[in-house]
């Protein structure tokens, strides 16, 4: 009871002196108001980058060729004393990357947990040439992972069948592009149709299986405009060797993991599996890795600039909250002869000093329940002008008002002291 007595007394005492009770709730508004918002925007940028990694791939297994950093391999021993080896720096080289011999054993070893490999080698660029009418293409030799990967919109045809991939038929896939450029953009008469493809003064016969609708690259749309534009041309993997002669070898693989594989625990068992290719490799070695592990290390690094920034905008409490010890001293001094008189009536200091603490933590409240309101309005409007959907934390929230009410607790507590231990003789004669 003497508690909401005290909460009415505190709440008729900011009524009858609104213009100041609003100027000192202002720091605690602003330090509220700027942690929400923080929190909202980090928190919203944080979900958005880890769904649009997770779309990326977060639970496939990534390998790939990297230079070995061993120190023990630079070291050449001599009478059981290691020197220097002054061969050189290391430098990765084709021989060093993966070949299809091992991505086999590989697939043989793990074929529980691998659903699809993925795998694009560039070839480079090339020229179409039907009746004088060319089209400049990007050659691409891909994998069946490839197609699950990456999205491509079918207008016509189908994709490669399992004969195309392993007997490495002479098919493509050709953009709508293309078949605008040479087939007046007719997707059926293009289909089946053999064109010849000039890569290096190398021509390479393959048939059209499939047309593909081109997505455009704004940046590379500025650069060029019309029909114009360089688009991709893929094959079989295996038929990438009518191209270039000898064995392709592959510097990174993505591999699609079956569902309910442990993708952590497939990364380190590639690793092991590679490790005898490369034991006496004194350039390279492999590593695997995961999408979720880069997501959980990007999410713990936006979650921390967030909760710096965040302390960084909450030393304005600090400031609001020497606002309201300032503002509960000037009360303590205008209310003199209210304490005195409480105090001679049989007012105990703990419930003056119990007085004056409230009303110091309805200021923090009031400002910090405003500075909330304002923090996730400004949030969500930030938010959503960087693209990011808008995600308030409840948490944040709760936090920030506890936090609030805290400061009313520290910076209340001297002012009510103060009017605790007045002599109540001297309160009555204060003028």
């Amino acid at each position: 009871m003497l508690l909401l007595e005290n909460i009415t007394l505190a709440i008729n005492s900011l009524l009858s002196n609104k213009m100041r009770a609003l100027l000192t709730m202002l720091g605690i508004i602003i330090g509220i108001g700027s942690v929400i918002a923080i929190i909202t925007v980090g928190d919203s940028l944080t979900l958005s980058v880890s769904e649009n990694m997770q779309a990326m791939g977060a639970n496939d297994v990534y390998v790939m060729i990297k230079e070995k950093n061993d120190k023990e391999e630079d070291m050449t021993s001599i009478d059981g004393i290691k020197f220097g080896n002054i061969s050189g720096a290391k430098e990765i080289t084709e021989d060093d990357y993966l070949t299809d011999e091992m991505i086999k054993e590989m697939c043989e070893r793990f074929e529980d947990k691998i659903y699809a490999i993925n795998i694009q080698h560039s070839i480079g660029t090339g020229k179409v040439d039907i009746n004088n009418n060319v089209s400049n293409v990007n050659i691409y030799g891909v994998t069946p992972g490839y197609f699950i990967t990456n999205e491509l919109t079918f207008l016509g045809g189908h994709m490669f069948s399992l004969n195309d991939f392993n007997d490495g038929k002479n098919t493509t896939i050709v953009s709508d592009r293309l078949v605008n450029n040479l087939f007046d953009g007719n997707i059926q008469k293009a289909l089946g149709k053999e064109i010849e493809v000039n890569n290096n003064n190398q021509i390479v016969k393959l048939t059209i299986v499939g047309v593909y609708e081109y997505q455009e690259n704004y940046m590379m749309g500025m650069m060029v405009s019309g029909n114009n534009v360089t688009t991709d041309l893929y094959i079989p993997l295996k038929t990438s060797s009518s191209f270039e002669h000898g064995e392709i070898k592959h510097p990174y693989m993505q591999i699609i993991t079956k569902v309910g594989t442990n993708s952590d625990d497939l990364s380190s068992r590639l690793q092991d599996f590679f490790k005898p290719y490369y034991k006496t490799n004194r350039n390279a070695d492999v590593t695997a890795f995961t999408m979720g592990s880069m997501v959980s290390m990007l999410t713990e690094m936006l979650s921390t600039i967030t909760l710096a920034i965040s302390i960084v905008a909450g030393i304005a409490l600090i400031v609001g909250g020497i606002g309201v010890m300032n503002i509960m001293l000037v009360s303590v001094t205008e209310r003199t002869r209210e304490i005195g008189t409480r105090k001679a009536l049989g007012a105990k200091n703990s419930s003056i000093r119990t007085q004056f603490i409230v009303e110091a933590m309805i200021i923090c409240l009031i400002g910090g329940i405003i500075g909330v309101i304002l923090g996730i309005v400004g949030g969500i409007i930030a938010s959503n002008l960087l693209g990011y959907p808008a995600k308030p934390s409840i948490p944040g929230i709760i936090i920030s008002l506890v936090f609030s009410m805290s400061i009313g607790v520290f910076f209340g507590y001297y002012p009510a002291n103060k009017a605790a231990k007045m002599n109540p003789i001297d309160a009555l004669r204060y003028e």
